[in-house]
C-alpha cells in the first residue's frame, strides 16, 4: 500500500489542502491519503488556532465524498506539540509494510533540515513536495531520491485570508467546501475575539 499523509494546522480546511492532492495522486499512485490535524505546530507556537475539534470536523467534512481521502486525529489525540516524525513512527507501526509519502509545500523544503530527527523522518517516508513548476526551493543536503516534486495546480487560497473574510463579514463559498462553510458559520469560529 502507498499511502500520502499530509499535515498542518487546516484552520480552516480549505480547497488548497484538497484539489493539488487530488490532481497529483494518481501520477503518485497513492492508495490513500491521510490528512493529519496538528495539535499545535512546531513553527506555528504563537498563533491561536480552532479547537482540535473543529479543525478535525471541517477536515472531515471536506473530504467526505471521497474514498480515498481520511482524516485521522493521531496527533489531536495525543496533544501538545506535533512533531512529524512521532505521528509518522505512529504510522508507520500501524500499517506495517506500507510505503509513505509525506506531502509538503514548496515554502517547507527549505525547513526540513529543522524538522526534528529529519534523518529518521527521511529513513521512514520520501517527501513530496507540491510545486507550481520546475523543482523549487532547495536546501542542501537533501538525501538522493528522498525528496520528490510533483506539478500540481496550486489554488491561490490561504487559511488567513480565508479567517479575515470571516472577520470582515465577506463570503468565503469560493474557497470552501460549502459544509464547512456553513459549520463555520454555525459555530462562529474566526469571529473577532476568536480563534
Amino acid at each position: 500500500m502507498h499511502i500520502a499523509i499530509c499535515g498542518g494546522t487546516f484552520d480552516p480546511f480549505h480547497r488548497g489542502h484538497i484539489e493539488p492532492l487530488l490532481n497529483a495522486r494518481e501520477s503518485m499512485q497513492w492508495d490513500r491519503v491521510i490528512y493529519v490535524p496538528a495539535w499545535k505546530q512546531p513553527f506555528k507556537q504563537d498563533r491561536d488556532t480552532a479547537s482540535g475539534y473543529h479543525r478535525f470536523a471541517m477536515a472531515v467534512l471536506a473530504t467526505r465524498n471521497h474514498d480515498d481521502l481520511y482524516v485521522d486525529d493521531i496527533e489531536l489525540q495525543r496533544g501538545g506539540t506535533s512533531y512529524s516524525v512521532d505521528t509518522l513512527a505512529a504510522l508507520y507501526e500501524r500499517y506495517g509494510g506500507a510505503d509513505f509519502d509525506w506531502i509538503i509545500g514548496e515554502d517547507n523544503v527549505a525547513q526540513l533540515p529543522r524538522w526534528r530527527e529529519p534523518e529518521r523522518l527521511f529513513a521512514m517516508a520520501r517527501f513530496v513536495v507540491l510545486t507550481r513548476g520546475e523543482e523549487g526551493a532547495r536546501c542542501a543536503p537533501l538525501p538522493e531520491g528522498r525528496v520528490v516534486y510533483a506539478k500540481t495546480p496550486i489554488v491561490p487560497v490561504s487559511s488567513t485570508e480565508i479567517r479575515r473574510r470571516v472577520r470582515a463579514g465577506e463570503a468565503i463559498d469560493a474557497f470552501v467546501d460549502p459544509l464547512v462553510a456553513r459549520y463555520i458559520q454555525h459555530n462562529g469560529l474566526y469571529k473577532e475575539g476568536t480563534a
